[in-house]
């Protein structure tokens, strides 16, 4: 019983990362530009993806016996309230928020790698979130070259 609350826990402290994912992508797609559509559409994906993310995990938090969170990480609030200040000195430009998103993917797998690193989950547990951490990776690794293509951009201009 004591291991099933563990393992809720580190379950919905992924939750509440992909909680943050969401609203950090919703806060992106409102800074974009017109001409940012592209961004926009891979944004929109990438919500879809946390909230398929987010249900799975919370579906194994019920069946551990134990109540889905669903609220954000205290960091994640730090995170946006980072984002807030940044573009209010930087403005709301494509580099910029590409850089936000690049932060926060990195976060997220971060998160993952630390529960990944957690004493005693479950075998199915581990492929679950091993699954979820590189499906996530493939999106980090998007916004990076997004971001770096960006930045490129900016050198030769």
């Amino acid at each position: 019983m004591e291991n099933n609350k563990m393992v809720a826990e580190v379950l919905n402290d992924l939750i509440q990362i992909n909680n943050d994912r969401i609203d950090g992508y919703e806060k992106a797609i409102k800074e974009l530009k017109a001409e940012d559509n592209d961004l926009k559409n891979a944004f929109l994906g990438y919500i879809d993806q946390s909230r398929n993310l987010r249900n799975a995990l919370g579906t194994e938090v019920e069946v551990l016996g134990a109540e889905m969170e669903d609220g954000t990480t205290a960091s994640g609030k730090i995170y946006r309230a980072w984002m807030d200040v940044k573009a209010m000195f930087t403005g709301k430009d494509r580099q910029t928020i590409l850089n936000n998103c690049e932060f926060g993917e990195d976060a997220a797998q971060k998160a993952y790698k630390s529960a990944l690193e957690t004493e005693g989950l479950p075998a199915y547990i581990f492929t679950l979130i091993t699954k979820q951490k590189d499906d996530l990776k493939k999106s980090h690794d998007t916004v990076k070259a997004w971001r770096d293509q960006e930045r490129m951009a900016h050198k030769e201009a």
